[in-house]
């Protein structure tokens, strides 16, 4: 457990640099930078899943509150995924409403964030309900 722990504080650590050094820019985010940004997301929605799952049958109070956090990481992923298809290409051009509206792939390599997003979608909806996920807020339980 120590060591789970210790990683996930030098993770952390990488970020909070990523984000003191890279991120001091003006320039809006890239779809590169949305791409990683969606791809750490789903990691610790990945984390959260199994810290859910491991505390969930100990402690039903810890378990609710580690389930309410893996719907909102779900939501911030599923927006870091909208994101990144209205942000403009590499070369400039920005999607059409049309193309978005349709929420096509755009193909390689765009379609490795859809692809991460459909696995982790799949993920999600075995553990949810899609009132769950399309909630504005999750419930707050108090003890």
């Amino acid at each position: 457990m120590h060591n789970e722990s210790n990683l996930i504080r030098f993770a952390t650590s990488a970020l909070a640099c990523h984000r003191d050094t890279e991120l001091t820019s003006d320039q809006p985010v890239s779809r590169d930078e949305l791409d990683a940004l969606h791809e750490h997301v789903v990691a610790l929605q990945r984390l959260v899943d199994q810290a859910t799952a491991r505390t969930r049958a100990h402690t039903a109070a810890a378990g609710d509150h580690l389930h309410n956090t893996r719907i909102r990481l779900w939501q911030s992923a599923e927006h870091l995924h909208f994101a990144y298809h209205t942000a403009p290409r590499a070369d400039g051009r920005a999607p059409t409403r049309e193309a978005c509206a349709l929420r096509l792939p755009e193909g390689a390599p765009d379609l490795t964030i859809c692809q991460r997003h459909l696995k982790a979608a799949k993920r999600v909806r075995n553990v949810t309900t899609p009132t769950d996920l399309h909630a504005p807020t999750t419930g707050m339980i108090h003890h």
